[in-house]
């Protein structure tokens, strides 16, 4: 009997201690145990919770100075979409305007930008949501331990930020996640404190893993919704901002060499199978090839296009759908390629076909991708003109801001209705004739939101897919079903951001990993709206030093970045 007692009492005291531990554990006031080697930036676990809290506290400061000195020598593009927001008739929150901002972002003396676009400035007022705060001092603030927590496969320490009385107007007020090995911010969500509310804008920043070690900004959402403090001089907005060319080594694109072969230092010769002269139709083909190639490379290297990868395969595919099912003959071959830009534009440079970010992002279906390339296919197929005088390279030389004022793409009306044409004919030959009327509904869609969304549809290098009265391929409206927003199962348009997923150091672009949602009403299906992003965090592991190659005498490896010294 005494041997069973004291069973139970061993029990009961290791439940007690289980339950005391899991409490500790648990407690806001605690911290992870995971940080415990003081030399590599992490705690010692024998430190008191308060004391070991305020060390964490202290290397997040730090750490937040590194990121502002590194972000002095960051050059990124900057691109914000807003959408100002009204009610409709449903009672529904809908976009009432837009406004469109691209700019290259200068931090190097404050918070400055180059704006490509002649309207362009108020992109200013979001650019100061990059960083917390520019004198980010630990007396500054009051600091919260909240919790632990995954973004992704990062585990992070949840932590509220208040501003101290008496500190001025300006410091941030709301919560910020820090990954628990370096103490790097990823992703900061709050405002600014300010007397007056509507002084500044609520903000949720993400920073991806884009180099071992470095987390630089990728994507902002802004968002000001609240119609019970709505007065007329309050916003109401949603926003996206998205910042990417940050790699200022990427290698210049070089795709097409001729085989040269050194036998020895008298004798190199050319073994490419060209090796002779071009007759006047190859020659002139070659002067128009040129002036395709000055001018994917220009914008590839300015940053506004995507270097060759899997969503262009994704493209390819699709043209070859229609070139084979239609017998074309086409010479040299159609290359397909992505604009990274948010505004829904397609067109062709010579025998490239270019398709933007945002376009892929809201078409819902292939068909209508198959109806956007099947209108750029036609031009090709067609003969159209393209300008060849790109093929004097001087013409490329001007600022990067300048790229939307130098560079034109556009056609004219008659090439346009020709394309249409011809379009329709590849369509009604093609794999996807069973499933036009998706296209259409798409087209339907589009012109139905034309009026509120002039930014998102106003292209900056080539044509127009809902100018004024007039609408893109529009004969496939006439065997579109009727457009109808309270049906969940009609998808006409996606929201932007669903389909394609942007590099913010290589630019490359690739096709979003997300699994199909039941939508559960009709409100959810958000065609061509702004909508907050939660990326998947990763971590960077470091290379190895053996693995890393060595440049020659005077050269940097590309993908490396100017770092500003910690000490």
């Amino acid at each position: 009997m005494r041997s069973m007692t004291n069973s139970m009492v061993v029990l009961v005291m290791l439940l007690t201690l289980s339950f005391w531990s899991s409490a500790q554990e648990e407690s806001p006031s605690s911290i992870p145990s995971t940080v415990d080697s003081a030399d590599s930036g992490q705690l010692p676990t024998s430190v008191a919770s308060s004391e070991a809290f305020n060390q964490v506290v202290d290397r997040v400061v730090e750490r937040e100075h590194f990121f502002v000195a590194q972000m002095r020598h960051m050059h990124p593009l900057v691109e914000t979409y807003i959408q100002n927001l009204k009610n409709d008739h449903d009672h529904n929150v809908v976009p009432a305007n837009d406004e469109y901002f691209l700019g290259r972002l200068d931090t190097s003396n404050g918070t400055d930008d180059r704006s490509f676009l002649k309207q362009g400035g108020f992109g200013k007022r979001f650019l100061h949501l990059l960083m917390l705060d520019e004198d980010f001092q630990k007396n500054y603030y009051d600091f919260t331990f909240v919790r632990r927590e995954f973004l992704g496969e990062v585990r992070c320490l949840v932590i509220d930020v208040q501003p101290k009385e008496q500190v001025g107007d300006g410091r941030f007020l709301g919560r910020i996640w820090v990954e628990d090995q370096d103490y790097n911010i990823l992703r900061v969500n709050g405002t600014y404190s300010a007397h007056k509310r509507s002084s500044y804008l609520h903000f949720d920043s993400w920073r991806l893993n884009l180099r071992p070690g470095l987390w630089l900004p990728a994507y902002i959402y802004s968002e000001e919704s609240d119609r019970k403090v709505r007065t007329d001089q309050t916003p109401r907005f949603k926003a996206q901002t998205r910042l990417w060319d940050y790699d200022l080594q990427r290698i210049a694109f070089n795709q097409e060499f001729t085989q040269i072969q050194v036998d020895s230092l008298q004798t190199i010769r050319d073994q490419s199978e060209s090796a002779q002269d071009a007759s006047p139709i190859e020659a002139e083909r070659a002067w128009e090839h040129q002036a395709e190639e000055n001018a994917v490379e220009r914008l590839q290297k300015i940053g506004l296009l995507a270097p060759p990868g899997q969503v262009d395969k994704v493209l390819k595919t699709v043209v070859n759908n229609l070139i084979v099912t239609n017998n074309l003959t086409l010479v040299p071959d159609v290359r397909c390629r992505v604009l990274v830009t948010e505004p829904l534009e397609s067109f062709t440079i010579g025998r490239t076909i270019v398709v933007s970010r945002g376009l892929l992002d809201v078409l819902p279906d292939e068909a209508s991708l198959a109806m956007v390339l099947a209108h750029e296919l036609s031009h090709i197929a067609l003969g159209h003109r393209f300008d060849t005088n790109l093929a004097f390279n001087d013409r490329l030389f001007f600022p990067d801001e300048k790229t939307f004022e130098r560079l034109d793409f556009t056609r004219d009306t008659v090439d346009e209705e020709a394309a249409d044409q011809r379009a329709l004919n590849l369509l009604a030959h093609s794999p996807y004739k069973d499933k036009l009327s998706n296209a259409g509904l798409f087209l339907e869609a589009l012109q139905a939101r034309a009026p509120e969304l002039k930014h998102l549809i106003r292209p900056h290098l080539g044509n127009s897919l809902a100018g004024g009265k007039s609408i893109r391929m529009s004969a496939l409206l006439n065997s579109a079903p009727q457009l109808e927003m309270r049906r969940v199962d009609q998808i006409a348009a996606l929201p932007l951001g669903g389909r394609v997923r942007l590099d913010p150091w290589s630019n490359r672009v690739e096709l979003l990993k997300a699994k199909p949602v039941a939508l559960l009403s009709a409100r959810e299906k958000m065609p061509f709206e702004v909508t907050p992003f939660f990326p998947y965090l990763t971590r960077l592991q470091a290379v190895a030093p053996d693995k890393v190659a060595v440049a020659p005498s005077g050269q940097r490896e590309s993908g490396t970045v100017p770092v500003a010294s910690e000490e």
